[in-house]
């Protein structure tokens, strides 16, 4: 399995709770730093609470399961993440 793939099946773990608040995720990116760049779909990405779903569920999951990726960021977020 690829590095993409691996990071897809992480975000699988909590894309059902993503959706189900009306948004998704969708990866952009892996740069060759191992920096994963990530799209915050529908709700997700106007959402108040989207800074801390990056935070503490994409990138914790992403993370994770994947050692080899450095950092997680959220393309269309104001707020760096």
């Amino acid at each position: 399995m690829n590095l993409t793939e691996q990071v897809e099946q992480a975000l699988e773990s909590i894309r059902p709770y993503l959706i189900a608040d009306g948004g998704d995720v969708a990866v952009e990116e892996i740069t060759p730093e191992y920096v994963v760049k990530l799209k915050l779909l529908g709700n997700c990405g106007s959402c108040k609470m989207s800074f801390m779903t990056m935070k503490a569920g994409i990138e914790q999951a992403i993370m994770k399961a994947v050692p080899e990726i450095t950092a997680v960021v959220a393309v269309n977020l104001a707020e760096p993440v």
